[in-house]
Formats: C-alpha cells, sequence, structure tokens
C-alpha cells in the first residue's frame, strides 16, 4: 500500500496543489476553485501537520478518511486536526468547477495563546468525514463571514494585535461550529434515533450473552465501530439526545443487568461482579454504590 504524503507546512501544501507562496507562513485562507487537481496528485493519501476547516462544493471528488467515503457534490464543512490521514479520489468529471474555500491553520500560529490547549477540547476535529457537518445558508454566511475577516485580517500589515484579533475570529469559528454540530443532532432526527436504537440494542444483546465474562465491559471505542460512527461523535449525539455520554449508557446498561441479579438470583456479589466482567468485587461494588447511592448488598437487603 502506497505511503501517504506528509506536508508539514501550510507552504508545502500551496506548493503541492499549484498555488501561490502563502502571505502568512502559519494561516491561509485558499478558495477551492484556485486548487489544481491532477489525477496523481488528487489521488494520493497524505497527512497534514496543521488543522484545516473547510467547506466544499460540486468538487466530483470522493473523500476518504478512516474507512468512510463521502461525496462532497453538496456543499458540506468538516474539521481536521494535524496527524489525520485522508485521501482524494478524482472522479471522470473532475475537470468542472468546484468551490469553496479551507483554512488552514499551522500549530505554531496559535502557540502562547488560550487557544493553543482549548482547540483540542471540540471534539468535531475527530469526527470522520462521513460525519461532516450540513450548514444551512444563514449558518454558511455567518461562517463565511469570519473567515473572511481572518483573511482580511492576515492580508493587512502585521501589527501588535493581528495575531490576537485572528485568535479570536477563529475561536468564534469554532464555538459556532459546536452550536451548529449541536443543532445537527437534533435536526436530523431519525438518522441520529436509528443511532441511539441501534445502540440500545447492541447493549442489550451485548450485555444478555456471555460477552461479559469472556470480554468484559464494552468499550466506547468497540460500540462506535460497530455502529460505524468515531466514538467522539457517538458520545456528542448521545449527550444531546439523552444527556449522558457512551460510557454512562454503557454503565447505565450495566446497572439494569446487575439490579436484575441481585434481585432474581441467589448468585453471592462476588459472582455477579465476576459474571459482569468484574476481575474484582470491589470494583463491581464502588461502582454499583456510586451509581444507585446504595451497595449491592444493601440493594438486595431491601427485597426481603
Amino acid at each position: 500500500m502506497k505511503q501517504p504524503v506528509r506536508i508539514k507546512t501550510i507552504s508545502e501544501f500551496h506548493e503541492f496543489r499549484g498555488l501561490p507562496k502563502p502571505e502568512h507562513p502559519l494561516i491561509s485562507v485558499v478558495d477551492y476553485s484556485l486548487i489544481k487537481h491532477t489525477q496523481e496528485s488528487g489521488s494520493a493519501s497524505w497527512v497534514q501537520d496543521y488543522y484545516s476547516i473547510s467547506i466544499k462544493r460540486n468538487s466530483h471528488a470522493k473523500i476518504k478518511y478512516g474507512q468512510q467515503k463521502y461525496d462532497f457534490d453538496e456543499g458540506v464543512m468538516f474539521f481536521m486536526a494535524p496527524g489525520q490521514v485522508f485521501s482524494v479520489e478524482v472522479t471522470q468529471n473532475s475537470s468542472s468547477k468546484h468551490s469553496g474555500w479551507i483554512l488552514l491553520i499551522h500549530p505554531d500560529f496559535l502557540w502562547n495563546t488560550s487557544l493553543a490547549k482549548k482547540i483540542k477540547q471540540y471534539e468535531y476535529f475527530d469526527y470522520s468525514v462521513n460525519e461532516a457537518l450540513f450548514l444551512s445558508e444563514k449558518e454558511e454566511n455567518i461562517i463565511k463571514n469570519i473567515v473572511q475577516n481572518i483573511q482580511s485580517e492576515y492580508h493587512s500589515s502585521i501589527d501588535a494585535f493581528s495575531q490576537n484579533i485572528i485568535i479570536s475570529q477563529i475561536e468564534t469559528l469554532l464555538n459556532y461550529g459546536e452550536r451548529f454540530y449541536q443543532r445537527q443532532f437534533i435536526t436530523r432526527r431519525i438518522t441520529n434515533h436509528k443511532i441511539l436504537d441501534s445502540l440500545e440494542e447492541l447493549l442489550t444483546d451485548y450485555f444478555n450473552n456471555e460477552n461479559l465474562i469472556t470480554k468484559g465491559l464494552p468499550t466506547v471505542h468497540g460500540i462506535a465501530k460497530k455502529l460505524n460512527v468515531s466514538p467522539s461523535y457517538l458520545t456528542g449525539l448521545l449527550k444531546v439526545l439523552t444527556g449522558q455520554s457512551t460510557q454512562q449508557h454503557i454503565h447505565e446498561k450495566l446497572i439494569e443487568k446487575a439490579k436484575e441479579k441481585l434481585s432474581t438470583s441467589q448468585l453471592s456479589i462476588s459472582e455477579i461482579a465476576y459474571e459482569l466482567g468484574f476481575e474484582h468485587p470491589q470494583s463491581f461494588s464502588k461502582l454499583f454504590k456510586n451509581k444507585t447511592q446504595v451497595s449491592p448488598l444493601e440493594f438486595r437487603q431491601s427485597f426481603n
């Protein structure tokens, strides 16, 4: 398998895509209509050492990220962090006009600012391409104006205020991204509730079989993989729809199963802990009490 090309700097990206040198070495807004897509470069995989935030339309290309492919003939927005691998497969219609923009931000631009650490808190940088953000016309205009402000600022003469102004604009853009993703979780009810139903079915099946003894508690990563979504997207979706994270859903199902065994069987607390995938009964008892405010023994005695 061909190794992905590593693009370390924004200047390298400009050169790779046949663009003029960037006006600023650490931040750039690129018009997608100016990007040159050749069959050789367009079909390559690559890793970038900078953040990218983009909206693409009519690209007539299949963008692959992880194990998912997404057709960007419609305009959608997605976020990528340094170190992520993705590829583009140009289709036969690659000569037609494509549009949109991409904001490139090198981590060095964020150095010694409040956003240097905070940017890692935005979970959507870990979402897969198939979990991209669909924007309304009004939302897209909001984002477009912010990006134009960023571009205008670094086009101007750089002074002592330039970096702080651009940083504040980037943070505003990221906060809008957070808001619009939460809106999307709610508005795409059919798709998202199917994921919720599948999660419930998956956990029920897992806890009703011998999986707990042989495999232990299900992991967030394992559950997300079976649902064909990224772990961070699944947790973000669940928090909006149910107020609980994926881990909390797993624990809720565990406690439900534990209550069933405590109230309907003669198994000891240690035996129940083992059947629920715990190596040490103390760990089970601690989690049970943390979630129910009573110990497993106290819960069982309440039925006598």
